[in-house]
């Protein structure tokens, strides 16, 4: 298997210091990390932007959804300047698939666009059953 691009490469990295808790607590580290034009919508339906997210993200009150972890994540380089990741996430047994769009800017790679979608995981296993055939 090749190597990913280099801005495969980076939107992966990024993708992943999001997961981080310190990160999700930081609005600066947030404001790194997120377009200003961020758009999400969340595994119920929900729309966020860059300044809902980081606000939600880094209230006091907020709360923490503990470990998140990720799996079967790839991408490819759409253009120059843009990268499309999927991958799945687990944090207290809720799965969601999830895609990303990664944009570079002056500043750096930044998260674009991110959707996620729930998931049973014994839906999905019986699911990739029959398109295997």
């Amino acid at each position: 298997m090749s190597e990913p691009s280099p801005g495969v490469a980076a939107a992966v990295e990024g993708e992943l210091r999001l997961l981080d808790p310190a990160v999700r607590a930081s609005a600066e580290l947030l404001a790194q990390l997120l377009h200003p034009d961020y758009r999400e919508i969340d595994y119920t339906g929900r729309v966020w932007n860059r300044d809902t997210m980081i606000t939600s993200l880094t209230a006091a009150d907020a709360p923490r959804p503990g470990p998140l972890t990720a799996s079967r994540m790839s991408g490819v380089q759409l253009a120059d300047d843009l990268v499309h990741l999927t991958y799945d996430t687990e944090t207290k047994g809720r799965l969601a698939h999830r895609s990303s769009v990664w944009r570079l800017t002056d500043e750096g790679w930044v998260l674009y666009f991110n959707q996620a979608t729930p998931f049973d995981a014994d839906a999905d296993a019986d699911a990739d059953a029959d398109a295997e055939g």
